[in-house]
């Protein structure tokens, strides 16, 4: 049987299995490939919930303010941003009050518009941070896909407005 030399030994741990640098690089650069095509993927459907929740949230708040006016004659009066009309006849329990409250998914807050813009009645959300692109998006959802017509639009720089009442 054969020995093994010193330097022989210490070349063959060199060489113990495991993975090489070009290998590891290989495995890093697929994965950020991967990455790389979900992120766009991940952002188009988060965009997409935003836009569900606030078109559904309009409808919800449009039916809510609806059934008031059947029921008392009447709009609410004006409120100011994230405010719950409560002249002259309270609706915090027609509506899910917290979320009229909370800042909405493409930012700014719920407000309730009577005569205000050029429009009797009308839920709007002010001080945006989404583009008007995301807003046409929603605007589809609800409408005709058109800021500028319809009962869902862009009626300042930084706000839009769901008409109820022209």
């Amino acid at each position: 049987m054969r020995t093994l030399s010193p330097a022989r030994s210490r070349r063959r741990d060199f060489r113990s299995p495991g993975f090489t640098l070009v290998e590891i690089m290989i495995v890093v650069v697929i994965i950020g490939l991967l990455a790389a095509l979900a992120i766009p993927a991940m952002q188009r459907v988060q965009r997409a919930a935003q836009n569900a929740r606030v078109a559904n949230d309009f409808r919800v708040f449009a039916q809510a303010f609806e059934t008031y006016a059947l029921q008392n004659g009447f709009w609410p009066n004006n409120s100011g941003g994230g405010v719950v009309p409560s002249a002259p006849v309270s609706m915090a329990g027609d509506f899910k009050t917290a979320v009229w409250q909370a800042t909405t998914t493409i930012g700014g807050r719920w407000n309730w518009d009577r005569n205000m813009s050029g429009v009797a009645a009308g839920i709007s959300i002010s001080s945006l941070t989404c583009t008007d692109e995301q807003l046409e998006e929603i605007d589809a959802k609800l409408d005709d896909g058109n800021l500028g017509t319809g009962r869902f639009q862009k009626t300042q720089s930084n706000r839009v407005t769901l008409i109820l009442e022209q």
